[in-house]
Parts: structure tokens; sequence; C-alpha cells
């Protein structure tokens, strides 16, 4: 053999051995300063377990309708602090942490359905609504947690009152091949990932400001209160395992099989779900109405809170 064939296969050799044993050996720091969720906790949080997993979630208002709020793709109940209060004047209001965000529990390890997956959290809304002995909900859901809400809704539209879907991402679908997701499911990848999802901290602000036409408002409070998740115990983990969880796929194929009331809401300068998505939706819904609020972004709750509420509150007026 001559002696640059021998060269090349051992540099392969080599290369081989550093991709499939090299993560093993790469150091992965501990993550630092985290906390057990309940020392993170505010004074008005509360913890309930819900199909196995400690939910953390905050509560105000009373009586009917009873509102559910889910929230969106790296945020946390949180998102709804401008919405809750005024929300409260028309009913019981419950918004929790999705499982992976917020102060819920990111499981390790579980026997049965995969906690991170799409099934398991829109099954989580009902065990919610089960512990508050609730009967039936208007979910409101911004962007990711709008797909969990129009799931819930097409899985047992007989405990969901309305659907209000804030620039919710129902056409977004996991882009990934099946390579890829074989290759994600490797040791090697199952040891670096959490490593990798740490780099939210390097660019989340950056998706923030995407969210809001206006950066300018995102106050150093909000930011802290963005960062809060971040100083839970196994938060990367928890991240990582989401970003590998089964989702809901052709959620939009199945649209004219919601017959209950719809309000969609996007703000005009959505960077992170197209407004025309929501258009699309409203047009596509059977029966739907669409509200577009001017000079705002994708999450219209936070940044526009006096507009969102006006919105919502001729829905929920026109349904009762």
């Amino acid at each position: 053999m001559r002696d640059w064939v021998k060269a090349v296969l051992i540099v392969l050799a080599a290369l081989l051995v550093i991709v499939l044993v090299g993560p093993f050996l790469a150091p992965i720091p501990p993550l630092q300063g985290t906390l057990p969720p309940e020392q993170l906790a505010d004074p008005d949080s509360q913890f309930i377990t819900l199909n196995g997993v400690r939910v953390h979630y905050k509560q105000t208002g009373q009586g009917q309708p009873a509102m559910l709020l889910l929230h969106g793709f790296a945020a946390s109940e949180f998102s709804w602090r401008e919405a809750m209060q005024p929300l409260a004047k028309f009913g019981t209001v419950i918004a929790y942490d999705r499982p992976a965000f917020g102060l819920t529990e990111r499981p390790q390890k579980w026997t049965g359905e995969n906690p991170y997956g799409s099934e398991f959290q829109a099954d989580t809304v009902f065990a919610m609504m089960d512990a508050k002995n609730v009967q039936q909900a208007i979910l409101i859901g911004n962007s990711a947690g709008g797909t969990i809400a129009t799931l819930a809704a097409l899985r047992h539209p007989e405990r969901v009152r309305a659907l209000i879907l804030v620039d919710a991402a129902i056409y977004s679908r996991k882009s990934s091949s099946g390579v890829m997701d074989w290759l994600l499911q490797t040791p090697q990848a199952q040891r670096l990932g959490p490593l990798f999802v740490r780099s939210i901290k390097d660019w989340g602000m950056d998706f923030a400001r995407s969210a809001w036409h206006d950066p300018s408002k995102i106050t150093p409070d909000i930011w802290t209160g963005y960062l809060k998740p971040l100083k839970a115990d196994n938060w990367d983990r928890g991240l990582w395992e989401f970003n590998q969880a089964p989702r809901a796929v052709s959620l939009s194929t199945r649209l004219d099989e919601i017959k209950l009331p719809v309000l969609v809401i996007t703000g005009d300068d959505d960077r992170i779900v197209p407004t025309e998505n929501s258009v699309r939706l409203a047009r596509e819904l059977p029966n739907a109405r669409l509200a577009v609020i001017p000079n705002c972004g994708h999450v219209p709750h936070e940044e526009c809170p006096a507009a969102f509420m006006r919105a919502v509150a001729e829905f929920i007026d026109s349904i009762r």
C-alpha cells in the first residue's frame, strides 16, 4: 500500500476516533449558581404536580370564565404579567410554566409519554383544569403556546369554551431530517447537547429584541424576569430535551375541525411568526375574528397590553 494511502487512512481513523470518543472526553462544566425552582419563586407563586411533573403557576381572579394562559418558546408565566390582573376582571386566570420553561420541573428521566412533547403538554392543560375543578376554559396561547392550545382544542373540544391565539405558530414546523434526528439521539449529542443550549445566554437578548416592535421598551426589570428561569436547576437539560421532543404536526390541515369561537391576535410587525400567518389563520378557521395591533410585535400582551386587552375584552363579552 502506498504511503499516501496509509496516511489518508490514518487521518480518517483519527477523525473517526475524535468524533466518536471526543465528546466523552470533553469537559462539561457544571452549571454555576442554579437553585431549586422553589427558591426562585415569587410570593404569589404556587406549585402543583400534574401528570408526574411539578408545575409552577400563578392564579388570580375567581368565577367563570376560567382562562388558562400558555406562553411561547423560551418564555414563562412571566410573559403574562401585564394581562393577568386585567383578565381577572372577567373570571379565574391561571398562567403556568410549560415543561422545559420557567420554574416548572425539568424531568431527567421518565416512563411513558415524553413530558417535553406536544401531546404531553396538551394533556397538562386538562390536568391543570381537573386539579382546579374547571370543566371548561378559554385557552389563551402565545406563539408555541398557541400551538398547544390549538392541539388541546382538537383533542377535547368539549372542554374548551374558546381560543385566543396570540401570534400563534400554527404554520411553523419542526425542520429536521431523519439523519439529523438520528444524530441528535446519539450518545455523543446527548452528552454535548446541554452545553450547546447554554448559548441562549448569548443570543437570547437578540431573540427577545426581535419579538418587540420597539425593543427600547424592554426594561432592566423585564430582562431580569426573562433571565430568572436560567437560574433554575437543570434548565439546560430541560431545554435540550424540549428541542428534541415530538411536536404536533399538520395542525394547519385540521383547522376546519375547530368550530368554537376563536380570536386571532397579532402585532403588525411580528418578525417571528409573520403577521400574514395570523391573517391566514383567522381566514382558515371557521369561526374566527382577527385583531391586528399596530406598532406591535410578537408579544402584544407584553408590548401593547392596553390594545391587547381591548381586543380580548370585546371578544370575551361577545361569547358570554
